[in-house]
């Protein structure tokens, strides 16, 4: 083993995790090689150092509960904001829905044409008079006065009249 390093040897496998007989071979190769003695020693030093860092026990700042709450704080407003956000999409459905029906009832109310006789012409199509022949009496008059109950006949049987 005089010819071989033990350098690679190092670099792959730990020390912890060497096998006995892995560690007397490297210490009986370090024993007569200066330079693979040196990297032993290095690789003892490091192995000691990165157990001494994992063992010591690191504490916080005094003000690290204060920003992680701020923190919190900051990402459940985040998430308020968002759920906002989402309701003002579902309304913006809701209303462009709604503008479209008023929109669709608009059009049918004033662009479909209406049909050529309304209520009142029909009313007014069952008596022989018009409105201005009663204002000017220009209408015969009949002999005899009406009586109330005439009038109403007159007023209110037109609608029966029309469909008969």
């Amino acid at each position: 083993m005089r010819d071989e390093h033990i350098k690679a040897m190092l670099d792959t496998t730990p020390l912890d995790q060497m096998s006995e007989s892995e560690l007397a071979a490297v210490r009986s190769h370090a024993d007569g090689c200066e330079e693979c003695a040196r990297a032993l020693e290095a690789a003892r030093v490091s192995s000691l150092l990165l157990k001494e860092r994992a063992a010591a026990g690191v504490e916080p700042s005094p003000f690290f509960q204060t920003r992680v709450l701020a923190a919190l704080r900051e990402r459940q407003s985040g998430v308020e904001a968002w759920s906002l956000g989402r309701l003002w999409r579902a309304a913006g459905v809701l209303f462009s829905t709604m503008a479209a029906t008023v929109a669709a009832l608009a059009a049918l109310t004033f662009v479909v044409p209406q049909p050529a006789a309304t209520q009142q012409e029909v009313a007014s199509a069952g008596r022989a008079y018009t409105a201005e022949d009663v204002i000017l009496e220009q209408a015969e008059q009949p002999d005899e006065q009406m009586s109330y109950g005439q009038v109403l006949t007159t007023l209110y049987d037109t609608d029966e009249d029309a469909g008969r």
